[in-house]
């Protein structure tokens, strides 16, 4: 329950810090989805509520302040009412055309009206039962003999509301045309019609009774009108402004207060000069609204499961069963907080020296409060005003501006492509616009383009990468369709750029592209053909070019003869050149078999190695042989070892 107070526009919940925020008055006090209308027993005992899905009706006993029983129910509920003083006698409208009684063990009967309804009322007396909707026609059904009567005729197309006055049983019935056509139960006969469109042809949406000559009617408009039976012109109208239908109306005789709800917010308004006395607006739409008699206590059916029960203490005191909320609001009028200063600005010692009011200090104008002071709102616009005139200019410029770069950033924004590697940076730009779930993938790349330590690849024409060598073709075989479609946009951003150097205020006009990416199966087999296609275009690179060399042979070939070498014709350069090609093992065995290598296995496991040296000019003076074991600091030495069976050089 929100305990609320008439004198702020919205009710508020408890904020004393003893006492909870909410209160949860009756248990499981809500419907599975949403709650469409809520009535209360004329004894107070019992709250009944219909709702949906699936479609019910649910009972809370407020002795108990709990659930007392819960009915389903075939179609849903339009509106129902309680003909009892309890819940033994209830009466359901369905959405379908049926009517369906209920008694206290349950279902009872169930018939069928002719038309669609919307809405109806019980005539105590002659127990009547008048059902109006989409028909000009009213419906009448007596319990007392359990048979239809001859039906009202109207003139209207369809009837919206009814409703029967308490004292002397006139019936009433809103119209789509804006028309309240009224009956007498007694003759059958209409008596009197009472045009409330206004001119604007709004529908009648909701209409109750107050007292004898009493009468509020509700707009589709959300405008409500006060009526006293004796006259067809409005005592009073009141507007929501909204434009919501008024969905219901109540009236509070001991404030004369009258309560209009529609979907938005519920105002409670003075019923002879309209003043406000106090509105509610809850966070779902209402429903429903209805009052518990001789209380200040309200419940809302609103589009939520919960349903909102309110309680204003200025209305009227609490229910009986619920007499604690008193005590609570009495606790919270003698412990009164008032921590928020709504028309003061706080202000520090250094804005004071800025506005030349450190003198004040001290002073009734200023409220010490923590590391500062609390100061007239007035006051502070009227001083600031003074210190600074142009404080206004100042603000209006940078309202300008930023209006100004709002605008900018709707425009086509062009991508400004680095002159080096622009393919690369188009890659890295497509891969940084993709999904956060698909940047997990990629990798992150959205600062290798703005990363210092990569700005010299994007700048330095040597870094430029090659896609024609065969690296690059092997490496990275998928370029031919989305390349393709790479090229393509990055021509487009090339002549983009070069119209916006030619033509800087023009604005430019681009559409966006946005890729599908293939699935990974696709991307399987595309790369796995292109990679078939580029390593067959090699092969074809190398036929011909075998093709060429008879063609290179024909000519005269040049070699380069290097300081210290000794040229004794083509064929020993040739060899020397086959020589290096060939592995050191096949090298060794030619130089054993040769003649020019010894080698011996020892006794401790190790390798001995001898050979020949040629003799040269720098190595005139050194011995022609040497023989060593294990390792060894000279040049030109190899040495094995068989426990790692590899040679070192």
């Amino acid at each position: 329950v929100n305990i609320g107070t008439a004198f702020h526009p919205l009710s508020y919940t408890l904020s004393c810090k003893a006492l909870p925020e909410t209160i949860e008055l009756i248990q499981d006090f809500e419907m599975p989805t949403v709650c469409t209308s809520i009535r209360v027993s004329r004894d107070g005992q019992f709250i009944l509520a219909a709702g949906t899905y699936k479609p019910r009706v649910r009972c809370y006993d407020t002795y108990q302040l709990s659930l007392k029983f819960e009915r389903c129910l075939e179609s849903d509920v339009v509106t129902f009412d309680i003909l009892s003083e309890d819940y033994s006698k209830l009466v359901f409208l369905h959405i379908d055309r049926y009517v369906e009684f209920h008694s206290q063990h349950g279902h009872y009967y169930k018939t069928r009206i002719p038309k669609f309804g919307r809405d109806f009322s019980y005539h105590y007396p002659s127990c009547d039962l008048y059902f109006v909707g989409a028909s000009s026609e009213v419906f009448r059904l007596n319990l007392e003999q359990g048979r239809f009567l001859n039906s009202l005729q109207t003139d209207a197309a369809e009837i919206n509301v009814c409703d029967i006055n308490p004292v002397h049983q006139l019936f009433a019935a809103g119209t789509l045309e804006g028309r309240v056509d009224c009956w007498d139960p007694r003759v059958r006969s209409r008596v009197a019609v009472l045009d409330c469109a206004l001119s604007s042809l709004p529908s009648v949406s909701a209409l109750k009774f107050n007292g004898s000559l009493g009468m509020a009617v509700g707009t589709s408009t959300g405008q409500v009108l006060v009526y006293d039976l004796r006259s067809s012109r409005p005592l009073l109208v009141k507007d929501h402004y909204y434009g919501l239908p008024i969905k219901s109306l109540h009236f509070h005789d001991q404030l004369d207060l009258v309560l209009s709800a529609d979907s938005k917010i519920i105002k409670m308004w003075n019923k002879d000069n309209g003043k406000v006395f106090s509105s509610i607006e809850p966070q779902a739409n209402i429903n429903d609204v209805c009052l518990y008699p001789g209380s200040g206590m309200l419940f809302t059916a609103n589009e939520d499961p919960k349903m909102n029960t309110f309680y204003i203490p200025a209305l009227g005191p609490a229910p009986r069963w619920c007499s604690f909320l008193d005590n609570l609001t009495e606790e919270l009028e003698e412990n009164p907080e008032s921590t928020i200063y709504d028309d003061y600005k706080f202000v520090t010692r250094k804005d004071l020296e800025n506005l030349g009011l450190t003198h004040l200090i001290g002073s009734p104008l200023l409220r010490a409060y923590m590391h500062g002071f609390f100061m007239d709102i007035r006051l502070y616009h009227k001083v600031k005003t003074m210190a600074n005139p142009f404080a206004y200019e100042e603000y209006r410029k940078d309202r300008i501006r930023q209006k100004i770069e709002e605008s900018r950033t709707q425009r086509v924004q062009l991508k400004k492509l680095p002159k080096v590697n622009k393919e690369l940076a188009m890659k890295l730009m497509e891969e940084s616009e993709l999904p956060t779930r698909k940047k997990k993938k990629k990798g992150n790349v959205d600062n290798l383009l703005s990363d210092d330590r990569f700005k010299v690849m994007f700048e330095n024409p040597d870094y430029q990468v090659d896609e024609r060598s065969e690296e690059f073709r092997l490496l990275n075989p998928i370029v031919s369709k989305v390349g393709e479609k790479r090229r393509q946009k990055l021509s487009q951003l090339v002549q983009q750029e070069e119209q916006q150097q030619d033509e800087e205020e023009e604005e430019v006009e681009g559409r966006g592209s946005s890729e599908e990416e293939e699935s990974s199966d696709d991307d399987d087999k595309s790369w796995v053909e292109e990679v078939r296609e580029q390593r067959r275009l090699i092969r074809a690179e190398e036929r011909e070019n075998r093709q060429q060399e008879p063609q290179r042979h024909s000519q005269p070939r040049f070699y380069q003869i290097k300081a210290g070498e000794e040229f004794r014709s083509f064929g020993d350069v040739a060899r020397k050149q086959k020589m290096q090609k060939t592995s050191l093992e096949e090298r060794l065995q030619r130089e054993e078999s040769s003649g020019r290598l010894n080698l011996n296995d020892t006794a401790v496991g190790s390798k001995q190695l001898t050979f020949t040296l040629k003799k040269a000019k720098l190595l005139s003076r050194r011995t022609p042989t040497q023989t060593l074991r294990g390792t060894s600091p000279v040049r030109g030495v190899f040495c094995c070892c068989t426990k790692w069976k590899s040679w070192i050089r």
